[in-house]
C-alpha cells in the first residue's frame, strides 16, 4: 500500500511539474539600514527588457515629490524623473526597456545617500503561459 501511494504521489508530480509556470524574473531590492531612508528598487520582465520601478518606503509625511535617478552600471540614463506620493511611499515607474543582462541597475532619490541596486538576469527562453 505505501509502495502504490509513493508511486501516485511520484505520478501527480511528473503530470504537474510540466504544467508550472515559468519562474519569475521578477525581483526587488532594499536598503537594508534600519534607521533613516527605506529606498527600494524593483525590476519586472524578464532576460535584459525590464520595468523598473523606484521606491522610497518611509518618506517624511511632509514629502510629496523627490527628483531620482535611474543608473545603469553607475551612469545616469536620462534625465532625472520626478517620484510622486502614493499612500505611505514615494516611488517613480520607468516603463519597460533593454537593459541588456548582467547590468546593475539602481535608484538614487535626492537628498537621501542610500541606493537601492538590482542585477539584471537571463533566466532564458521559457514559453508563457
Amino acid at each position: 500500500m505505501r509502495r502504490l501511494l509513493c508511486l501516485g504521489v511520484a505520478f501527480a508530480l511528473a503530470i504537474l511539474v510540466p504544467c508550472a509556470g515559468p519562474a519569475a524574473a521578477d525581483s526587488s531590492s532594499c536598503t537594508h539600514h534600519w534607521s533613516g531612508p527605506q529606498v527600494c528598487i524593483r525590476l519586472q520582465g524578464r532576460n535584459g527588457w525590464n520595468s523598473v520601478t523606484g521606491i522610497w518606503v518611509n518618506p517624511p509625511k511632509g514629502v510629496k515629490t523627490r527628483s531620482v535617478r535611474l543608473l545603469l552600471d553607475g551612469r545616469q540614463l536620462g534625465h532625472a524623473q520626478t517620484a510622486r506620493r502614493v499612500g505611505r511611499t514615494v516611488s517613480y515607474h520607468w516603463s519597460g526597456f533593454e537593459q541588456g543582462t548582467d547590468v546593475t541597475v539602481c535608484v538614487r532619490f535626492s537628498g537621501i545617500d542610500r541606493v537601492a541596486c538590482d542585477r539584471t538576469k537571463y533566466i532564458g527562453n521559457r514559453s508563457q503561459f
